[in-house]
């Protein structure tokens, strides 16, 4: 056993301090990024920002809506849609921003495997699992490497640089980034198991950055300040939940409780989505995800234009012109206090 004694830090222990700008809009702001992938040596062209694969958050609807929205917004397709209502998706949209996701059960190679024999190859591919940090991970992502040379692989969860570094060399593009902090995560609780997602993000880009890999920030914003400062920390993308759940394009069911709307929303390691996608919770496992009401939103366009002004605010207190210039003018100050709650939070 031992104790690490340095500050490891979260959004809520800091804020980004203003500098002299000579901006005069945020219409100014240029949020796109352009990426060439390390393995796959394609490039991404467009907003950095996923929609994490989640019931109620990676849908088809939800990609339609970004892909009409025209930023280059991706959406990390949630595993488990059948084969052919893949099929159907990939016949009649266009894919360049829509990754595929799997996890490391038989099933959803087996799935893979089909949609490639039926003549579909996807552009992106999401390899998510709750512990990035098993052998048996790393082999496998190995493995679909050498099966897909030429896709564009997003592969975790981690958090520490050690682990990014040995999967970027197993052949992953993007680490994803985050145990515990996601919004219906209850990982903490159950494990103890977690790292403070700011200093994951700061401490993971540094060592991706290094042998030309990226990072995806992956958990923990609830605001779009949260969103910039994973940007101003070094993170090339970030994926969403919580921030973009109970929207039209949910495809779950809107229920009414007292005249008000809401739209059920959960963790994929929850009872709830083992239930519904596995018949129920293994005999060898907790549950490590909770299920939440939340109050229906309507189209995501709306909370969108929030997200992507807040984000293009922040740039103009930095005198970021451009997405990629955040990282480089931001500083960081530690704080006991972020915001003045007397009259609550909204």
């Amino acid at each position: 056993m031992r104790i690490e004694e340095d500050k490891k830090l979260d959004f809520k222990d800091v804020l980004i301090r203003p500098k002299r700008s000579t901006m005069a809009s945020r219409k100014d702001v240029d949020l796109s990024r352009e990426y060439v992938f390390k393995w796959s040596g394609k490039t991404f062209k467009g907003i950095p920002i996923i929609a994490a694969n989640m019931d109620g958050v990676g849908t088809f609807d939800m990609a339609k809506a970004f892909i009409s929205d025209g930023n280059g917004l991706s959406v990390a397709l949630h595993k488990h849609y059948p084969l052919n209502a893949l099929q159907d998706f990939y016949k009649t949209n266009g894919t360049q921003t829509v990754w595929y996701s799997i996890g490391m059960v038989k099933d959803d190679e087996e799935k893979l495997k089909a949609f490639l024999d039926s003549g579909y190859t996807p552009d992106k591919l999401c390899i998510d699992v709750a512990n990035g940090y098993s052998e048996h991970f790393v082999a496998y992502v190995k493995k679909i490497r050498e099966m897909l040379p030429d896709i564009t692989i997003m592969a975790g969860n981690v958090v520490t640089g050690e682990m990014v570094e040995e999967l970027i060399l197993a052949g992953v593009d993007v680490i994803k980034v985050g145990i515990g902090s996601g919004s219906v995560c209850t990982t903490r609780d159950m494990t103890g198991i977690g790292y403070p997602q700011l200093s994951a993000i700061i401490e993971c880009a540094d060592a991706a950055h290094g042998l030309g890999g990226l990072i995806c920030s992956d958990g923990g914003c609830t605001v779009a300040g949260d969103i910039a400062k994973t940007f101003g920390a070094g993170s090339d993308f970030v994926m969403l939940g919580g921030m973009l759940s109970g929207h039209n394009q949910a495809e779950q069911e809107i229920v009414e409780d007292g005249g008000d709307k809401f739209v059920q929303f959960y963790g994929m390691s929850s009872s709830t989505a083992m239930k519904k996608h596995k018949g129920g919770v293994a005999e060898y496992r907790a549950s490590e995800g909770k299920t939440v009401r939340v109050p229906y939103r309507g189209d995501i366009a709306g909370t969108l234009q929030d997200i992507l002004g807040g984000l293009r605010s922040t740039c103009t207190y930095v005198g970021a012109r451009h997405l990629k210039e955040l990282s480089k003018r931001t500083t960081f100050i530690r704080v006991s206090q972020q915001i003045n709650t007397v009259f609550g939070r909204d």
